[in-house]
């Protein structure tokens, strides 16, 4: 099973298209969608709830879509960056599977949306590490992380990371230390200046200070199931980390990874920001990265086909069986 994601055929993506569809199946059998949110600090997220509220299945349809589309940037993102071979759908395949591993992944919330702008900040940090002139580059991952915090508000948290990573990538300055922010600032900038324009700022500003003055960190979101499925995905990426595989040897691709290892800690504080667990998306990501590398490497997939086989199984009772995540 690993060895067949490592290649790029058509026949790689029509099985990683049925396995998207038979896993969301059960979210459109059953036409549960997240209520609207409607949180002051996610304004592009409250806009796309809203046009697509005509229809639980309009909503559940986009974020299928959507889930398609950033699975292939995904893939994409990885292979242009080394980090899975030159010709693969590892990428794709373990973003699917990890982003649809539970019934209540498959859903348009937050994250899911502010997903796409996520996976754009770290392709332009990534793609940094080459560039002669990184200015622009710097000030789009500023951009991204904006977007994408006015999607799911914790992944603001993402402008510390490109600020920490740059150093890794590029021997960094104040200056460039400062243009990601800078970027950043210029989005909310102009959102606020919208919404002096045409809507209640004063109203929009104690919304924020509301949101910031009640925040704090929980393990509310935290159930015993959620904890036993982050334990095995875990432990599955140490034993995989330590067990029969050869590491990419390549500085770059060294470099990049260190960068994900950074990413994880941002991540795993995202965690712990209230609503469920499964909507706190960012680990997936890294656990999506850290596993397609790793696939990559094994010489030996004997038993991690035998482990997939009984993942795949697993999550297929869970969304048509016990339903239990």
């Amino acid at each position: 099973m690993i060895k067949f994601f490592r290649q790029s055929y058509a026949i790689q993506y029509v099985v990683i298209a049925l396995l998207a569809v038979a896993l969301w199946i059960p979210a459109f059998l059953s036409g549960h969608v997240v209520e609207g949110l409607d949180e002051p600090v996610t304004p592009i997220y409250n806009l796309m709830d809203r046009l697509l509220a005509f229809s639980p299945f309009a909503k559940l349809a986009f974020a299928f879509v959507l889930l398609a589309l950033e699975a292939l940037f995904f893939n994409t993102v990885l292979v242009r960056n080394q980090i899975v071979g030159k010709v693969s759908t590892m990428g794709a395949f373990v973003f699917v599977l990890m982003m649809s591993f539970t019934q209540t992944q498959t859903n348009f919330y937050p994250f899911a949306l502010s997903l796409f702008f996520i996976l754009l900040s770290i392709n332009v940090v990534y793609e940094v590490y080459l560039s002669q002139k990184p200015e622009l580059d710097l000030l789009k991952a500023g951009i991204y992380v904006a977007l994408a915090s006015m999607c799911y508000f914790p992944s603001i948290l993402l402008i510390l990371w490109v600020m920490a990573a740059l150093p890794i990538v590029k021997k960094g300055s104040l200056r460039l230390e400062l243009i990601p922010v800078t970027g950043f600032l210029f989005v909310y900038f102009f959102y606020f200046v919208g919404v002096y324009l045409f809507s209640d700022f004063l109203a929009t500003i104690k919304s924020y200070q509301a949101y910031f003055s009640g925040f704090q960190l929980s393990v509310e979101g935290f159930n015993l199931l959620n904890v036993i499925l982050l334990a095995f995905f875990f432990g599955m990426a140490v034993l995989l980390l330590f067990g029969n595989a050869s590491f990419e040897k390549a500085i770059a691709v060294r470099s990049k990874m260190t960068m994900v290892v950074l990413l994880l800690l941002v991540a795993l504080i995202t965690l712990f920001i209230g609503d469920n667990v499964m909507f706190n998306g960012m680990i997936f990501i890294v656990l999506a990265v850290v596993f397609s590398y790793e696939f990559t490497c094994l010489n030996n997939t004997g038993w991690t086909d035998l482990v997939m086989a009984v993942v795949l199984l697993l999550v297929f009772a869970n969304h048509y069986y016990f339903k239990l995540l």
